[in-house]
């Protein structure tokens, strides 16, 4: 029988556009961590709270990379 992959990494890139609910990396431990406008599930999947663009950080002396939503105007 074959074994299904997990089907990780990222779902969405840098400067797209997201709306709340949608599913930006899937995981497994927290390589990204959470930031402004996401939320980490059970499974440290990270998704988006809000509509938004999405961002791509690196902070601080540990390399910690972070993935937020910027709110943008609805046209």
């Amino acid at each position: 029988e074959a074994v299904r992959p997990l089907r990780g990494g990222r779902k969405v890139f840098a400067g797209q556009r997201v709306t709340g609910g949608e599913i930006i990396v899937r995981q497994r431990g927290t390589r990204f961590r959470s930031g402004p406008g996401t939320g980490i599930g059970r499974d440290d999947t990270i998704f988006a709270t809000a509509a938004g663009v999405v961002e791509f950080k690196t902070k601080g002396a540990e390399k910690r990379k972070t993935v937020s939503v910027v709110p943008t105007p609805v046209n």
